[in-house]
């Protein structure tokens, strides 16, 4: 795949100067572009890459343009450009072409123009596929799932009954989506399972991380909204709720009818616990563990930072002693208090 310079000007929406023919075939870094690359410069602690890059182009801001010794893409969001020359650059094949011979469809299933399934895929009765729709191979649909146009998905991906996944999303591998929620009750030490009757609704422009899991409703449904996207393994319980625009990282573990704002921020590997509502505009520092409502916008953090084991084991002792402590404190203020 290749395009001019002046193409990929017009694409990103920048500033061109340098020779509009050039051809440029890939997306690299300062350091390692060649003459038909393009590369980028979001972050000023890599200026002293800029002035001895072998790249075709950069992408640069105004303010670096100046320092740039080889043609440039002038925008306000180099990092923006980055992603967008990538998109126009992109050399990912699709999870399948055509419709494979060994894929199992049910006779009631809808296909959408130019829908494409992979080998041994299993689509079930009922299911809807708009236009455009990829299933990889090894795919399973449940009944009565519906997926939205052009929306594809990597090979053994699993969509269970009545899952709704919207338009122009991807799924990664080895997802899960619409398994049973964590749902039990106790009989004298005996678990009665709960069966899960909702449904998972999932809005457009979403991304699903490889081998994340999101669990059906248990009598409502498991919502999430348009524009959000989920690193790889994550569980996502049963009626949790993530609002348009958030983004969760790696590892990250959500509980039964959590509440996730607009616009949040969860880092990797956070925990959070069930019943609560985060507000819009959260962001979560990784392996955090968050136990109680967040209700106003903003950075919150948990956890111990990483210490040479030899400090750590000191603070770890002087934690398990916070106790007896607060009880010394309590008698000594005590004292005080008798003496005044």
């Amino acid at each position: 795949m290749t395009i001019t310079l002046q193409e990929l000007a017009g694409h990103l929406g920048a500033e061109l100067n340098g020779d509009p023919a050039l051809i440029i075939r890939r997306v690299n870094t300062l350091d390692k572009a060649g003459p038909d690359e393009v590369a980028f410069l979001s972050d000023g602690k890599y200026h002293h890459l800029l002035e001895n890059t072998r790249a075709g182009a950069v992408i640069v801001t105004a303010a670096d343009q100046a320092l740039c010794p080889v043609a440039s893409l002038v925008m306000a969001d180099p990092y923006l450009g980055f992603a967008l020359a990538a998109q126009a650059l992109d050399t990912t094949p699709q999870p399948a072409v055509d419709i494979h011979p060994s894929a199992v469809i049910a006779d009631d299933v809808t296909l959408g123009e130019g829908v494409a399934i992979g080998a041994n895929a299993v689509i079930e009765s009922g299911v809807v596929l708009g236009d455009g729709v990829v299933i990889g191979p090894g795919c399973f649909i449940g009944k009565d799932t519906r997926l939205g146009a052009r929306s594809r998905l990597w090979a053994n991906v699993t969509l269970y009954h009545r899952v709704t996944l919207g338009e122009d999303c991807l799924v990664q591998s080895g997802a899960v989506i619409g398994g049973d929620g964590f749902g039990y009750a106790n009989n004298k030490g005996e678990w009665v399972k709960i069966p899960q009757l909702g449904n998972v609704v999932i809005g457009n422009r979403v991304e699903i991380g490889a081998c994340t899991t999101i669990d059906r409703g248990a009598l409502g449904d498991t919502r999430i909204s348009d524009n959000v996207i989920i690193d790889n393994q994550c569980q996502i319980a049963h009626n949790v709720e993530i609002g348009y625009g958030t983004a969760v990282a790696g590892g990250t573990v959500m509980a039964g009818s959590l509440k996730v704002g607009k616009y949040c921020i969860i880092g990797g590997a956070v925990v959070i616990n069930g019943h609560i509502e985060i507000c819009d505009g959260v962001t979560i520092t990784g392996m955090s563990m968050v136990m109680r409502p967040i209700t106003e916008p903003g950075i919150y953090s948990s956890g111990v930072p990483l210490q040479p084991n030899k400090e750590w084991r000191k603070t770890a002792a002087r934690v398990m002693r916070i106790d007896d402590m607060h009880k010394r404190l309590n008698r000594l203020e005590k004292q005080s208090d008798k003496k005044n």
